[in-house]
């Protein structure tokens, strides 16, 4: 890995980390709050854990994607001429 992608990798590491306690809603759900504002919730369909590492995973994918060479053969085709947001 580049110098350069495993920057923003570790950028997107830190940036992404729950902060302070699981909290219990009335309706029976969970959740925490993320460093970067975002609130992470379980739901029906799928577990607070679940939602924190797609959210971690999400936030590392955007950082990559954002530092990547634009020929880079990618998963999510992405146009030469541009980088995801």
């Amino acid at each position: 890995m580049s110098a350069t992608m495993h920057r923003a990798k570790a950028r997107a590491r830190a940036a992404h980390v729950t902060v302070g306690q699981v909290r219990h809603r009335p309706d029976g759900g969970v959740e925490i709050d993320c460093s970067c504002g975002m609130v992470l919730t379980n739901g029906p369909d799928w577990s607070l854990d679940e939602h924190i590492r797609l959210h971690r995973a999400e936030a590392r994918y955007v950082a990559l994607s954002a530092v990547a060479p634009a020929g880079m053969p990618r998963l999510l085709p992405v146009g030469v001429d541009r980088l995801p947001l």
